[in-house]
Order: structure tokens, then sequence, then C-alpha cells
């Protein structure tokens, strides 16, 4: 959907520099722009990419666009109003409303006149699909489901049983919410029972969950996820968890279960959160790293070793082992020490 720059800014915000009336067709970095494409600056490092790029507008900070004579957008945060352009220029594609002949759905489901079911999708008895939801080809909605106004389940996505998501969300294909969540007690020959899970999950508003990202219902409690939580692609979520409102999770992460994760914590990519462990508001965990305990003061941690050469691995490998006996030892060596210094003084 093309856009006059002027338009951008009508609608955006911002300071334009250039012609109001320049059509903008598309975003794009600034080393593929073209003429009839934006892209932005995310700093003065950029500045040579900016110079030789055939971009027909830009979007800069304040300061960079001082000295730029090209065609320009002034804000204080060019990423986050780049997303917002790229937002406008490619708009969701509309619902088409109406359940597809090769749909199944429940004579006692309920399914809003402005959502759209598409081929192959079930729903199940009980569900309620709210106004201008869309349900993708060969998705599945469990029996008593509820989906917000305005969500979004592309193709092949799971909900189980009584799983409720918010308004506004987009859960992406091989996304599966509300599976058992890893629960069993043993037996005296070591073999396992299976304890039922009987919790729910619940997605709250504008939340975004990954392609294949997994999230298991409740072994008792719920599972909950809070308003504008992102989480990316190959995620697990275990029983019980709690994460807190806006908290982005980056790909193949995962949460053992009874963990609670506060609002608007970053965690990264591969990282492991272990279970029963509180998290406070505003944490960052660093990619690929493991939270073994409760973490009760905002801030960045980072808790994996550097990679290594596997022979040097090795070998620091046994140090470690040995951690133990070098201690006694040196317990040992400090109180004979003691005693020479003791000795000297009488």
């Amino acid at each position: 959907m093309p856009a006059r720059l002027g338009a951008l800014v009508e609608q955006l915000g911002g300071t334009l520099h250039g012609d109001p009336e320049l059509l903008i067709e598309q975003v794009a970095s600034l080393n593929t722009a073209g003429p009839q494409q934006i892209a932005f600056m995310a700093g003065a490092k950029y500045r040579s990419a900016l110079d030789s790029s055939r971009g027909g507008a830009f979007i800069v900070s304040p300061t960079d666009g001082e000295s730029l004579d090209r065609p320009h957008i002034r804000v204080r945060n060019p990423a986050l109003y780049f997303a917002r352009v790229a937002q406008m220029l490619n708009p969701e594609p509309a619902v088409c409303a109406g359940i597809h002949p090769d749909a199944s759905v429940d004579v006692t489901a309920h399914v809003d006149d402005t959502a759209e079911i598409a081929a192959g999708a079930v729903v199940g008895a009980g569900a309620s699909i709210g106004p201008g939801v869309s349900i993708g080809a060969g998705s599945v909605v469990g029996e008593g489901c509820t989906i917000g106004a305005g969500s979004r389940l592309h193709a092949r996505v799971t909900l189980y049983p009584r799983s409720v998501v918010g308004q506004r969300c987009i859960l992406h294909s091989g996304a599966v919410i509300g599976a058992d969540g890893f629960g069993f007690a043993r037996e005296a020959d070591a073999s396992w029972v299976k304890i039922p899970q009987i919790g729910r999950v619940l997605i709250g508003n504008d939340v975004e969950v990954g392609a294949n990202t997994t999230i298991d219902r409740g072994a008792l409690d719920d599972t909950v996820i809070g308003d504008g939580v992102k989480l990316d692609n190959l995620i697990q979520i275990a029983h019980n968890v709690h994460i807190g409102e806006h908290t982005a999770m980056a790909a193949c992460s995962g949460v053992a279960g009874s963990t609670h994760i506060g609002k608007r914590c970053m965690i990264g990519g591969s990282s492991n959160i272990m279970g029963h462990i509180d998290i406070v508001d505003d944490v960052v965990v660093s990619a690929v790293s493991f939270a073994s305990k409760s973490i009760g003061k905002p801030g960045v941690y980072t808790g994996s070793l550097p990679s290594m050469e596997h022979a040097e691995w090795s070998r620091n490998f046994v140090r470690i082992r040995q951690l133990d006996a070098m201690a006694e030892r040196l317990r040992a060596l400090e109180r004979q020490i003691e005693s020479l210094q003791s000795s000297k003084e009488d």
C-alpha cells in the first residue's frame, strides 16, 4: 500500500525534510533500497551506507539528520518509526469472513459472523471464536477454547481443549497450545505414573507465538502468558509457568515448570530457565545462558562458559572434577602455614 512521504508524517509524526509528495512503495535496507523505498539509519556508524544508498528517503535521528540534504524524516527512535512505517505499507491480509465448506465446526461452537475458518480447520464443541478472528487451514481449536477478537491462527496451529487466547494475538504455524505438561510420579519399580494435567493455558492480548513453539497446560493451576508477550520460534514453556506483560523470548529458549518471569524481561536465544524459580521485572538473560536460581534484582545476567577448543575444554573439565580435592589440599596447606607461624611466634 504505497503512501506519500507527507502522509507517513501526518499519521506517525516526526519532522519531514524533503518533498511531501514523494511516493513510498516499500521499506528496505540501506544497501538494497531503491528510489521509491524508505530505509532507516540506526546510528552514525552507518552513514557511509546511507551516503551510497539509492533509497528515496530515510528515517534518522535529529542529530544524524542535521547534515543530511536528502529526503528524510527525523525522529527520536528511527528503528521504532521504521517498524510503524513497515506496518502501514504491509498491512495484514484482510479476513475473509465465513466458514470454508471443508472446515469442521461443531454445532455447539460459536463463530462470529466476521470470523474466517479456512479449509481443513476443526473447531470443537463449545468453542468461542470472536469477531475478526482468522483460523488458518488445518488448525485445530479444541473443545471449550476461546479466541478473542482480531486474533489470527496461521495454518496448522493446535489449541488443546479449554485454552484461552486473547485479542489481537498471532499464533504461527505449528504452535501447540495446551498440551499436557511433563508430570509423572515414579513407582518403586522405577516405572512412571502419569499425573493428569487439569489446568489451562491463558494467553493475554497482543501476544505473538512463533512457529513450532509449545506452551503446556498447567498441572493444577493455569499456565499464564501476559499481555504483549512475544515468543520466538521453537520455544518450550512448561506447565504452571507465568510470564509477565511485554516480556520477549528469543528462539530455542525454554522455561521449566512453575517458574514466574516478570514484566518487560528479555530472554536471549537458547537460554534455559530452571523450574520453580522467580525472576523479577526488567531482567535481561543473555543468549545461551542458564538461570538456575531466582533473580531478585533487575539487570543483565549471563551464566554461560565461552566455547573453546575441545582439547582445552577436556583439560579444564578434568580440573573441575578435582576441585574438591584441590580445595581440601589448600585448606591443609593453610593449616600448616598457620601452625608454622604460631611456632615462630612462640
